[in-house]
């Protein structure tokens, strides 16, 4: 009996434990606070940029039709984003009216549901949707859980992850503009979200085509401003630099010390947006940059220096301004670098620009490779190589033949140097053939390994490059005003590519092609020599800048202008379209009458009318034309869409079964219409073959029928070449009625200011 007393006494203990903790389990739940929600506004903006970008959600908006929201509520921000999930499925206007007072107010469990669904059906799942809690705020913690996993797992080209410090926003800086944060990551739009909160912290964006998401997260407190610099110091108060903005922090070391500070590199150390710590980096090194690429900078003397994480590129002279790795050039000495740690962390551009010497990537034989397999040169005046980590430099007697290959001992150190005794020349490169046979280099030679091929750049004076660029791009027959005016526009382009640096991993600014300017593939002369000499460092500028100095061969009677790459033109004003006479006018020939009239015409005066492609014909069987696009026989071939000066922007083609192709822009339309095949009838009465239609300035008519049945297409063209900026041949025939070569500048790149002196 006892037993069973003391059984039951046990149940009923173990009941009243387990009573009091489901009571203190209830207790918390109530007493808990329910965790914040998220506006369904900023929750709908953040779904919809994971899927398109801004541009694309008004797009949307536009072309569906208008927006669902009242007229009086379309100006609001997240509109666009909201619409756009009402028409992909990611809201329901059944369950969500689309109106600012709901948009306002917080997501609940049945509508995260569907939006995180509408980001991937699993990540709907991650909701735990209930009939307890479907009308129930979800948590904005919750939902930026699940929104961190999906843009983390989405691919490349949506929504990107960004943990950056937060610098400043309209809150603390007061020249920014409306909804523009500035972070350690970039410059954002951040409309309709609130981050002030997280000054001077660092946090979790996400960030799409420039405007963020959303904020996931606090990631800490405190701060480390990297790599800043430290303009000046006044009235207790440091002036740092921190990506496009500056920043004034008060400064927790005396006036002697934190004047220490001012010009230099530093780390600013932060807790809750306070500064506790200034650590300076002082080391700094000089010398030629060699080459730049993502991990490392060589420099003369030093070798490959990695560059640390946070590596920032300043311009300190003059306006201080943040520039990129990219405005790092080769071939100069234009910087200091800061290093620390064995890294480098900054790179300080001291002093501005001075177009001095070019560095050239010699291509193989083709000109369709920068690599090689070997390379054999003579050295024919004698001269010096270095190589070796330790810059070893042996004497080379004249007439001295070297051969490379791969793998070459010499190449250990990263690079050969060869340097000829003479400016002139004195490197010929035996294993290099170009158009007037084995070519000789003056200059500095280099030659690197890169995998199992050699790359060779030719370094040398800006004025000797063009003076083998100038007989490349104009006949050294031409009149010398024309000449003198060619040798502007080589420059002024030079003068661009080396501030482009487009090959600076290979230490080098451009290549010997036509993807840039022909360098060495003829002879030189004295007249071309000459007029590189009488315009000795003349450049075309506009506004300060280099202007686009394009030239083409010849043109139909009438240019055309920037636009024909894309856009506007309104970057290059300068560059206009307009008839190649002393009228200047510029014809209304964007109907396709009114340029057939137009280019049908031979006898239409222009600078370069008395040459041949100056009007050219060229006739096309509707069934060859057919084979080439891969199409039917082809019914038709229209222009549909025309620049302005009438040039070709959209190119129609239609076969009899109705299947269509469209060509945009000149180049593919000279493209689709050219090829060896077609013969080109040129205004003299002779025929070419070309691979690509001379020019973009085409009008196209149904003439006859084929003997296969087919129709067909008289193609009636002008000019060679893309149209825009100096006809060469218009250059010449100006120059043959007497104008200068500044005259003729003047009449192709309107407005723009030729500097003299640059160096």
């Amino acid at each position: 009996m006892r037993k069973n007393i003391n059984r039951k006494a046990l149940f009923i203990w173990l009941a009243a434990i387990l009573g009091l903790i489901l009571l203190l389990m209830v207790a918390i739940l109530r007493l808990e606070p329910e965790k914040p929600g998220i506006p369904r506004a900023q929750a709908a903006k953040a779904a919809a940029l994971f899927a398109a970008s801004r541009q694309e959600c008004i797009q949307y908006q536009e072309e569906s039709g208008g927006s669902r929201f009242q007229e009086k509520e379309q100006k609001n921000w997240y509109v666009p984003y909201m619409d756009y999930l009402y028409g992909h499925g990611g809201l329901d206007e059944e369950m969500l009216p689309a109106s600012a007072e709901l948009a306002q107010k917080e997501l609940t469990y049945q509508e995260a549901y569907r939006l995180a669904g509408f980001l991937g059906k699993s990540y709907g799942e991650q909701v735990k949707l209930n009939r307890a809690n479907r009308n129930k705020a979800f948590p904005a913690e919750y939902w930026w859980q699940i929104y961190d996993q999906a843009a983390g797992e989405a691919k490349e080209g949506g929504v990107e992850i960004q943990d950056v410090i937060l610098y400043g926003t309209p809150g603390n800086i007061e020249t920014a503009p409306g909804w523009t944060c500035y972070t350690s990551g970039g410059d954002f739009r951040f409309e309709g979200l609130a981050l002030d909160s997280y000054l001077d912290r660092k946090v979790r964006l996400y960030v799409r085509d420039g405007e963020v998401a959303g904020a996931g997260r606090l990631l800490s407190e405190d701060a480390v401003y990297e790599n800043v610099w430290v303009d000046r110091m006044e009235e207790g108060c440091l002036h740092i630099h921190a990506g496009s903005i500056t920043r004034k922090f008060p400064s927790p070391a005396g006036e002697e010390e934190s004047q220490a500070f001012v010009h230099n590199i530093v780390d600013l150390h932060l807790e809750k947006g306070e500064v506790k710590q200034i650590v300076v980096k002082k080391d700094r090194i000089t010398g030629t940059v060699l080459s730049v690429d993502e991990g490392g900078i060589e420099i003369e003397g030093y070798g490959r220096v990695e560059t640390a994480p946070g590596f920032r590129v300043y311009k300190v002279y003059g306006e201080y301004e943040e520039r990129e790795r990219g405005d790092i050039l080769v071939g100069y000495d234009l910087q200091e670098f800061v290093a620390s740690g064995g890294k480098l962390c900054a790179a300080l551009i001291t002093r501005p620009f001075s177009a001095e010497r070019i560095r050239v990537l010699l291509m193989d034989n083709d000109f369709q490779s920068i690599f090689h397999e070997q390379v054999t040169l003579t050295l024919t005046e004698g001269g010096t190589i270095r190589y070796g980590e330790k810059e070893r430099e042996e004497k080379v007697e004249a007439d001295t033949s070297l051969s490379i290959l791969p793998g070459d001992q010499r190449l250990e150190g990263g690079r050969m140097v060869v340097t000829p005794e003479g400016r002139e020349g004195g490197i010929r490169i035996d294993s290099l053939l170009r158009g007037h046979g084995v070519p000789v280099y003056g200059g500095i030679l280099e030659i690197r390994q890169e995998g199992d091929h050699l790359v060779l750049v030719n370094d040398l004076l800006l004025e000797d490059y063009l003076k083998k660029v100038v007989p490349s791009e104009m006949p050294p027959s031409y009149g010398i005003e024309a000449l003198k005016a060619q040798a502007v526009c080589a420059r002024t382009y030079a003068y661009r590519q080396i501030m482009g640096n487009s090959y600076s991993q290979y230490g080098a600014h451009v290549d010997d092609s036509t993807n840039y300017q022909v360098y060495n593939n003829v002879d030189t002369s004295e007249k071309t020599d000459q007029a590189v000499d009488d315009t000795c460092g003349e450049v075309l500028f506009y506004w300060g800048e280099p202007a686009q100095a394009y030239y083409y061969s010849t043109s139909c009677g009438h240019g055309t202008d920037g636009s024909v790459w894309g856009g506007d033109g309104i970057d290059t004003p300068y560059l206009k379209a307009v008839e190649l006479r002393e009228r200047r006018r510029c014809l209304d020939l964007m109907s396709n009458d009114a340029f057939a009239q137009f280019i049908k015409d031979p006898d239409i005066p222009a600078y370069d009318s008395g040459y041949r492609m100056y009007r050219w014909t060229a006739l096309y069987k509707g069934s060859t034309l057919g084979n080439k696009l891969g199409l039917g026989l082809v019914e038709s071939v229209e222009i549909k869409e025309r620049g302005i000066g009438g040039i070709g922007k959209t190119l129609v083609v239609t076969d009899k079964d109705g299947n269509q192709k469209t060509y945009q822009n000149q180049m593919e339309i000279r493209k689709a219409l050219g090829g060896m095949d077609l013969e080109i009838r040129q205004k003299n009465g002779e025929t070419t073959a070309m691979s690509l239609l001379p020019s973009a300035f085409i009008s196209i008519e149904e003439t006859g029928t084929a003997k296969d049945g087919s129709k067909l297409f008289t193609i009636y063209g002008g000019g060679y070449g893309h149209g825009v900026g100096m006809s060469q041949n218009g250059a010449q025939g100006m120059a043959q009625e007497g104008k200068s070569y500044r005259e003729i500048l003047n009449f192709f790149y309107e407005g723009t200011e030729l500097r003299e002196g640059v160096q």
